[in-house]
């Protein structure tokens, strides 16, 4: 499994405008600093967990864990009989 573009650039553009664009749009009023870096960190924190979890599934560390008995029934009814 290799890395596609597609979900890379959705993500990132949505995790953007939620870091980017919505802090400029905020109200104003007497917490409007304090909101604006609360959704500038949401979106940065968000983006950097999302990276590191699609990132993580390229390339797994733990594989199935399969029974002698399963893989030899598995074997025969797929036409593979295991000698």
């Amino acid at each position: 499994m290799g890395a596609s573009i597609i979900p890379f650039i959705v993500f990132t553009v949505l995790w953007g405008g939620i870091g980017g664009v919505l802090p400029i749009i905020v109200p104003k009023g007497p917490n409007r600093g304090i909101i604006q870096v609360i959704l500038m960190l949401t979106g940065a924190c968000c983006w950097l967990f999302w990276l590191c979890c699609y990132i993580a599934q390229m390339n797994p560390l733990i594989g199935p864990k399969i029974e002698r008995d399963a893989i030899l029934i598995m074997a025969r009814q797929w036409g593979n009989p295991i000698q």
